[in-house]
């Protein structure tokens, strides 16, 4: 049995989320609390598996919840909150303390909640298997370290894939890669297109390289990281002067849909074929591992995120499973390791 509390200054909403999560014979809802103070003195004394929360509720919001829960005692956060719709601030600076995911409110408001309850429940179910401590992100100084590369590297492009929990594990590589890098990396991770903004903000904060949003055209540079926007789904191109740049498909992809990690990986592949060095990171579901699978046809180079430090071991899992991964890696070590990879 998953043992939830949920938090929310509505109560009207509290009781549409706990009568959502009840309908499933595997959820009990222990407790509700009205803001980010009571839902952190409940978390101490009940000791859920999961804290449902929204963000905006007064004095005490949900970022103080998360912050002093992480610190006293880690449970699974899951954000339920529509401030998402307006202004990913709060959200993201909830995640960087340690919250487990995002999930966000319809804008109709509560008629419109049930339309989201089988995916409620099933984040729910997520967060319920995931160890809380390996949740919270430690902010670090930026890395300016410069690396001596030689004249010419083994790989001509990084191409990273992440999913749930992936926010901190790839602030984590970036700020771990040197300020020189000579190659270029891009990235897709499975969020919402109005939480990339400031995803790309906050990762400018953590790493010397300039981190853009990817955009029609925009030609691939060393030194620099270009990040998938949500709500599309990302590909290579090679432009009419020979140049990688980036561009944009209508093609659906089953495994997981804008933004997809297989039809970066994929193109990428097609493109740079054993000059590509492929990474999974944690995550739900199995988007990536058909990707992967390209680049090592080609004779890249793979590599994906440990058991032990992915928040979720689905994706790196699936990869390992379908013999795709040619190292696994912890993610402290992943940015120093991708850099030994270029010598």
């Amino acid at each position: 049995m998953i043992k939830v509390i949920v938090v929310d200054d509505s109560s009207v909403m509290r009781f549409l989320i706990s009568d959502i999560l009840e309908e499933d014979a595997d959820i009990q809802v222990l407790s509700t609390a009205v803001n980010g103070k009571e839902a952190y003195e409940r978390t101490m004394e009940l000791r859920p598996d999961v804290v449902v929360m929204d963000i905006h509720m007064g004095r005490y919001d949900g970022v103080f919840a998360v912050r002093e829960i992480m610190r006293q005692m880690p449970v699974p956060i899951l954000l339920l909150t529509a401030v998402g719709n307006v202004d990913m601030g709060l959200i993201e600076e909830a995640l960087s303390e340690g919250a487990f995911d995002y999930l966000n409110k319809p804008i109709e408001g509560n008629a419109r909640l049930r339309s989201i309850g089988e995916e409620l429940i099933s984040k729910v179910k997520a967060a319920a298997k995931v160890d809380a401590n390996k949740l919270s992100m430690k902010r670090k100084a930026v890395n300016t370290n410069i690396h001596s590369f030689g004249d010419k590297v083994l790989y001509d492009i990084i191409v990273i894939g992440a999913s749930t929990g992936g926010p901190t594990a790839v602030g984590k590589v970036l700020s771990n890669l040197p300020c020189n890098l000579t190659i270029p990396v891009i990235i897709v991770q499975h969020m919402p297109e109005n939480f990339m903004p400031s995803f790309v903000k906050r990762l400018n904060g953590l790493s010397p390289l300039s981190i853009k949003l990817g955009k029609l055209g925009h030609k691939l540079t060393g030194q620099e990281v270009v990040v998938a926007p949500g709500g599309v789904n990302m590909k290579l191109l090679i432009d009419q002067e020979g140049h990688p740049s980036i561009g944009f498909t209508k093609k659906k992809f089953k495994v997981y849909n804008n933004p997809s990690i297989d039809c970066l990986m994929e193109s990428v592949a097609d493109h740079f074929k054993e000059k590509t060095l492929g990474v999974i990171l944690t995550g739900m579901g199995k988007d990536g591992t058909a990707g992967l699978a390209k680049i090592k046809k080609y004779g890249g180079r793979t590599v994906v995120q440990d058991k032990d430090t992915s928040v979720v071991f689905g994706m790196p899992g699936e990869a390992i499973r379908n013999g795709v991964a040619d190292h696994v890696v912890p993610i402290h070590e992943m940015g120093n390791f991708l850099v030994s990879c270029l010598a």
